[in-house]
């Protein structure tokens, strides 16, 4: 089973590893490691909290802004026939490609419009 949990704009994925019979969890999409661990879903939840609140504490003790993922610049490269199918479809909605690639992505994701 895999799952996610989002707290203070943090997300982090979990596992159940049967070896050890608990829940396992890391913050996604930073580069600093941050775990966590429980046996129960809310000790999980809990859990959770107290690695984000401990993050964002260590970062501030130590004169660091913690990471937040993602700065909403994406580079990507791609054959140049999908390149140009990308940038024909965007033309034909209206929308210039980086509207078009963005809508595209946050359908895939399954994320809400900002």
């Amino acid at each position: 089973m895999n799952s996610t949990m989002k707290y203070k704009g943090f997300q982090a994925r979990i596992e159940f590893s049967a070896e050890d019979e608990a829940f396992v969890g890391h913050i996604a999409g930073i580069n600093d490691v941050v775990g966590f661990h429980a046996e129960t879903v809310p000790d999980l939840k809990a859990a959770f909290e107290e690695a984000v609140d401990d993050y964002v504490e260590t970062c501030a003790k130590v004169g660091k802004a913690p990471e937040r993922p993602f700065s909403g610049n994406l580079m990507i490269r791609v054959d140049p026939a999908v390149h140009a199918g990308a940038s024909i479809a965007a033309q034909l909605s209206g929308k210039t490609l980086n509207q078009w690639v963005e809508g595209v992505l946050r359908a895939a994701a399954g994320a809400q419009p900002a």
